[in-house]
């Protein structure tokens, strides 16, 4: 009996423990104010990390961008009409 009695004890004192850690952990989370501070310093350290590109490249990148729009919009717009003239088509056949 007496080895059911200490690992009942045991068993309660890593009960208790473990309760003591879930209060302490409530306790030293920080509050939101220094939460967003610490996110802001960080943020600023990563920025501080980053190539920015030159104003050449980011022109050339736009511009391509652009470029690119438009094919594919000239694309769609070919592809729509096609499509229609063949509704068209079918529209007028089936009267």
């Amino acid at each position: 009996m007496a080895e059911n009695e200490k690992l009942e004890q045991a068993a309660q004192a890593g009960s208790d423990k473990v309760k003591k850690d879930k209060k302490a952990d409530k306790k030293a989370k920080p509050s939101l104010f220094a939460r967003v501070g610490r996110w802001l310093k960080d943020m600023k350290s990563e920025l501080k990390k980053v190539q920015w590109p030159t104003r050449k490249q980011t022109i050339n990148n736009t511009l391509i961008v652009i470029a690119c729009v438009i094919v594919v919009g000239v694309f769609i717009w070919i592809f729509d009409y096609i499509a229609g003239s063949a509704i068209d088509v079918l529209l007028t056949l089936l009267r």
